[in-house]
């Protein structure tokens, strides 16, 4: 009775994870385009596989192959001595099966070990396209899941039937498999999510996971740290159907009366671990990411999971508050802060934390519903494929618009530098050491360089020339320059268009060649009669016969004692000239100060006969009684 009850209650838990996404679950696409034959060329979409290394940002091109044995690729391809292996030279394989009677995980892998460089698998009935999941792993399904490395994709039935047909008939079936558009890259910063869990009881993929987040955060610290990604963790919750929320089952499995549950991590409900410890846990876990957000290290999350995953494990009986604490502690974050966040587990209330991530559960957008556990969204697009760093890496890498990837995109284990080879086919000046090649993540492009504050400007394949101020210090704005004898000339001139134009005493296209005139026998300087001329690079010189002297500004010759002799009447002049000078500054003086001393003579002669208007009234010494 006690197991129909256990039964029943999972089987409410499932339905209230579905009841409470009343949204869908979006299967994630990736383009499939046939190149060959001209009669079935065409574009389709296809359903990323959740396993093994779809080539995010990438494509790959190849030849459709379909085994006339073991179609459904349910037994190694061995047992039919049959090779996937490309010959040298030749396009990569990609191996057409049919869907049923095995996991779709087991005929990738058959098919990989064949040789195989990507799997089509073609669907048998007529629906719209599902994703391919990895089954739940047993001991057996997870070692062979663990090592899918090719890409694989779900196409419809009609499509598929396409594909043998044409196949069938001989033809050379040519697809490419596009992946550059399954990640939206709108800027230079990403924005992703980890669903996840800190139950490290609940099988192979939990173990997958704690290996994940481990081998990843070295990666997700460098790039949180540079600004690079916004980073979000969440928590997958359930909630108890109120007609059990006062049983057993659901006051083991939840907290807060029934609103937010998580299944028993050993299905024992009689010892170890309760679902509600996992629940307090996954709040504690969300509450130091937003405690850590808080003082601008969001980074710490990272830490304090890895090292809750090595100190706190269940096997081991830690997987408690205590522990907890002792890793908070550690990482020098608050602890109070972090304990008000959780709030009270036991109030028939909701939690404000837990029930954001209830409703984030629902899909907005084009992300879809959260269903599949782990689950990574990155700009919003649920990822498929292996959960291993290298995967999840370039799937981020590809959410960065070209060009504005962090060196952490363009490391070797991410993607090979296309600019290597041959120099990416773009426009280079090996003197200089220019090129106009940049790496990025979705493979290389030609953009003219801009160095030191100086941006060439062209095409970026052919052609880039320096521009604008500052040019002719950069290889000499790819004009032309020499030097000789201690003289240097340059062809480069950093005003105007920005053209290159030989220097005076040169003739040429200013680029490749500049060559030196000779203007004596141009007869374009030194001419006059008693001139004598010889060519130097770049100039020339000119002498005069006799004692004359050359003027170069006239190109002409002038005697030297004539020039001496009216160096000193020009002398002579100036000196009297400034006597001159010197003599009218000298009357000018003294005429002024003579007419000074009799204007003051004159006013003193005249205040003794009647007052002056600047004087005081005489006073009067007569008698008065005289009057």
């Amino acid at each position: 009775m006690e197991l129909g009850r256990l039964h029943l209650l999972q089987g409410f838990l499932l339905l209230s994870v579905i009841g409470s996404c009343y949204s869908r679950f979006v299967v994630e696409k990736n383009s499939l385009t046939v190149t060959s034959p001209e009669k079935i060329k065409g574009t389709h979409d296809s359903a990323i596989g959740n396993f093994g290394i779809p080539q995010y940002g990438g494509s790959m091109a190849g030849a459709v192959f379909y085994p006339k044995e073991n179609q459904k690729a349910c037994k190694s391809f061995d047992e039919f001595r049959i090779s996937f292996h490309s010959k040298p030279g030749s396009l990569p394989t990609f191996v057409l099966v049919d869907r049923g009677d095995c996991f779709f995980a087991l005929k990738v892998w058959n098919a990989q070990k064949a040789g195989a460089s990507a799997v089509l698998v073609a669907d048998n009935i007529e629906e719209a396209l599902i994703t391919m999941d990895t089954p739940e792993e047993d001991s057996s399904s997870a070692k062979y899941i663990e090592n899918i490395t090719i890409p694989s994709a779900l196409i419809e039935k009609t499509f598929g039937e396409i594909l043998k047909k044409a196949i069938s008939g001989g033809d050379m079936v040519n697809v490419n498999l596009d992946w550059r558009e399954a990640v939206p890259h709108p800027d230079n910063r990403v924005e992703y999510e980890l669903w996840t869990n800190s139950n490290d009881e609940c099988g192979v993929k939990c173990d997958m996971l704690m290996e994940f987040v481990k081998d990843f955060k070295g990666a997700a610290q460098i790039l949180e740290k540079g600004g690079y990604t916004q980073f979000t963790p969440h928590y997958i919750t359930w909630y108890c159907p109120q007609a059990f929320t006062l049983s057993r089952q659901c006051k083991s499995q939840c907290i807060n009366y029934g609103r937010y549950c998580a299944p028993d991590p050993e299905q024992d409900f009689s010892s170890g671990y309760e679902g509600k410890d996992v629940v307090i846990e996954n709040l504690r876990q969300l509450c130091v990411f937003r405690v850590a957000n808080e003082t601008h290290k969001p980074w710490l999350w990272w830490d304090y999971v890895t090292d809750f995953q090595i100190r706190c494990p269940m096997k081991e009986k830690k997987y408690n508050k205590e522990c907890a604490d002792n890793v908070i502690k550690s990482l020098g974050l608050d602890g109070k802060k972090i304990e008000k966040c959780m709030g009270d587990p036991n109030a028939d209330a909701d939690n404000p934390v837990l029930k954001e991530e209830q409703d984030a559960q629902v899909g907005k957008g084009s992300r879809g519903d959260v269903t599949i556990m782990p689950t990574l969204v990155v700009n919003n697009r649920q990822y498929r494929g292996k959960l291993a760093k290298g995967a999840v890496l370039k799937a981020i890498c590809a959410g960065f618009e070209e060009t504005t990837e962090p060196a952490v995109c363009l490391s070797g284990d991410v993607e090979t530098n296309e600019c290597l080879d041959n120099n990416g086919g773009c426009w280079q000046d090996k003197v200089a050491n220019l090129t106009a090649c940049k790496d990025t993540f979705r493979g290389r492009v030609c953009e003219c360089p801009l160095v030191d504050g100086v941006q060439f400007k062209g095409d970026g394949y052919s052609h880039c020339e320096a521009s604008g101020p500052g040019r002719c210090k950069i290889n000499n704005g790819g004009c032309w320059h020499d030097a000789q004898d201690g003289h240097a000339y340059s062809a480069c001139l950093d005003i105007g268009d920005g053209k290159c134009q030989c220097p005076p005493g040169f003739k040429g296209d200013g680029v490749k060649s500049c060559e030196d005139i000779d203007e004596c026998k141009e007869k374009k300087a030194c001419q006059c009669p008693e001139c004598s001329c010889k060519n130097t690079w770049g100039s020339y010189e000119c002498t005069c016969s006799g004692d004359l002297l050359y003027i170069r500004d006239h190109d002409t010759c002038i005697s030297k004692k004539g020039t001496e002799v009216r160096s000193a009447w020009a002398a002579v002049w100036v000196i009297l000239i400034g006597l001159a000078m010197a003599g009218g500054g000298a009357y000018l003086v003294y005429k002024y100060r003579l007419r000074s001393y009799m204007d003051s003579e004159i006013r003193a002669i005249m205040a003794q006969y009647m007052p002056l208007d600047s004087q005081a009234e005489v006073p009067n010494h007569v008698n008065d009684d005289r009057a």
